[in-house]
């Protein structure tokens, strides 16, 4: 799952990254994409340039590009293994380099072990639940079905199942490639030298000429709040679904919070979200927000407090329910205790950077996260870069979502195999696995807005709906829309944003297209098979009008 802080670190980055992405793809030399750095007309050119990349980046390792001498244990070492880690010892491998990486838990991080991967297999069941009880659906579809019910621990065992599975890949594919998987907690205690170690054991000392700093985050638990894990706790403890409880309190309505609010509702709880500002899922374009509340709050078992916060929450024992007592969130004054069963807290994820050895380097953390530049290079507390140092994914707090941890991964590994890169953040897709789902790409319509103002142009915003698509109405799945935010001027796509069937699979099209440069005015030619949920994207980009006379690249036609 993505996290509530995410929303609201992504923000600041998404505007950061936006005045930068433009002057990022100016320099020659300099690739600024969202993907792996390639376009597709230079896939074939990739190809037969490998044996030569992989050269090139043995010798970058060995110093021949980057400077020094060798004699080092590994070209590249990685501090944790979770997603962003293990793309970039992927990439490192296929570019030759010598490397290692350094895990003090479990392989596959937070995300598939306590949360992207075994929260989809609780949304896949809550997805069924919730569909085979929808008395209409079925018999609209000519479907009857009686007394559907589920096993708690059956739904549990998916869960854990499933990031077992997927973590037991994720190691086998780097043992497969010869990527040395070293097992302690990672510490650096100089330049270009980590240590590492588990408990009772000797420690010992590496050294390689770039370090990754991959460590990931925690949740995050404000002051006040009492986690006993089982009446009060995160997603980490959420996640092994040891029970179903008849009222639970959400604390935070971003993306935890929905994901959280889709599983229990779906299973039979009825849910109380407790939220700070004063709408309900903050981090999203507020049209999307107000529609996703219309579908996934109103007509269920939740309720909701707003503009408040949880001061304190004591944990049920001796009989006693949970208590939250609720405080105004301006004025601080007490507003009133709620008694619920559970309460589960989804504020958000904090950087787990502790006993990394920073100081060791004179590197200080913001906030707990490790600052960098736009190339993920670490800087020091005097502002300069840490050579051969770098930081991805939840640690630095650019854009807390798992893919582009590793995203950032493969961009350093680009840049310390001599190419330079600069990662677009705009381009980053991300999505929340309700049913129905809610994805987005790059600048909600205030942030567009607001950059329009202040670099005097115009934006444009076009929409569609799903109850005009062919495969939603056979689903009977109308309920949806697809929002694009453009330039008339130049036809940049500056967001997208969807909420409907499969809108997490949807997203790709326009995060690959911002990420590749491309315009409305071109993509409006791309093909889309009928009948399918991709056109509900087709429609959206044929409804964006640019100015006239401005120009697009679509190449003319090649007769068959």
């Amino acid at each position: 799952m993505q996290s509530a802080a995410a929303v609201s670190v992504s923000a600041s980055a998404i505007a950061a990254a936006g005045a930068r992405s433009e002057a990022a793809r100016r320099p020659g030399g300099i690739r600024v994409c969202g993907l792996r750095g390639e376009t597709l007309s230079c896939r074939s050119l990739r190809i037969s340039r490998a044996p030569a990349r992989r050269a090139a980046a043995r010798a970058t390792a060995n110093g021949a590009v980057a400077g020094g001498g060798g004699g080092f244990d590994y070209d590249l070492v990685i501090i944790g293994a979770g997603v962003g880690g293990h793309g970039a010892a992927l990439h490192a491998v296929e570019e030759g380099l010598k490397t290692a990486i350094i895990e003090g838990d479990v392989v596959g991080g937070t995300c598939v072990n306590r949360g992207c991967v075994p929260s989809k297999a609780l949304l896949a069941v809550s997805g069924r639940m919730r569909e085979l009880h929808d008395e209409h659906h079925m018999k609209s579809l000519g479907l009857q079905v009686s007394s559907p019910g589920y096993d708690r621990q059956g739904v549990a065992d998916h869960a854990n199942n499933l990031a077992s599975k997927i973590r037991s890949n994720l190691t086998n594919s780097m043992k497969a490639l010869g990527v040395d998987i070293l097992t302690g907690v990672g510490t650096i205690v100089g330049k270009q030298k980590v240590r590492y170690g588990k408990v009772g054991s000797p420690d010992k000392e590496i050294t390689a000429r770039n370090i990754i700093i991959a460590t990931g985050s925690v949740p995050f638990v404000p002051k006040g709040i009492e986690i006993d894990g089982k009446t009060v706790f995160t997603s980490d403890h959420a996640l092994k679904l040891e029970s179903v409880p008849d009222w639970i309190a959400i604390v935070g309505s971003g993306y935890i919070g929905l994901e959280f609010s889709d599983v229990y509702t779906a299973l039979g709880s009825e849910v109380t979200f407790v939220e700070a500002l004063d709408q309900l899922m903050p981090g999203f374009d507020p049209e999307i927000a107000k529609l996703a509340q219309r579908v996934l709050i109103n007509p269920r078992k939740i309720d909701y407090h707003t503009g408040v916060f949880a001061s304190k929450i004591t944990p049920a024992k001796d009989g006693k329910p949970v208590l939250i007592e609720l405080i105004d969130a301006k004025t601080k004054e007490h507003k009133e205790t709620l008694e619920v069963d559970a309460a589960l807290i989804a504020t958000g994820r904090a950087p787990f950077t502790n006993g990394l050895g920073l100081e060791n380097i004179n590197v200080v953390t913001q906030r707990g996260f490790v600052p960098v530049d736009e190339r993920m290079r670490v800087m020091d507390a005097d502002g300069n870069v840490v050579p051969n140092l770098y930081c991805i994914g939840d640690a630095n707090g650019k854009l807390m979502l798992a893919h582009a941890a590793s995203a950032q991964g493969i961009s350093v590994v680009e840049q310390i195999s001599g190419r330079d890169h600069i990662l677009n953040h705009l381009s980053i897709p991300a999505a929340c696995f309700t049913h129905p789902e809610i994805s987005m790409v790059g600048l909600t319509e205030p942030q567009a807005r607001e950059k329009a103002d202040k670099e005097g142009f115009e934006i444009n915003v076009v929409k569609t709906s799903f109850k005009a698509n062919t495969k939603a109405l056979a689903e009977n799945e109308g309920d949806g829309i697809a929002k694009l935010i453009y330039r008339p001027d130049t036809g940049e796509i500056l967001g997208v944003h969807i909420l409907g069937l499969h809108a997490a699979d949807l997203i790709h099209e326009a995060s690959n297209a911002i990420a590749l440069g491309t315009r409305v005015q071109d993509i409006k030619f791309a093909v889309h098979a009928h009948p399918t949920l991709s056109e509900v994207l087709d429609e959206l980009f044929k409804a964006a009008k640019v100015n006239s006379g401005v120009s697009h690249s679509v190449n003319e036609p090649v007769a068959a």
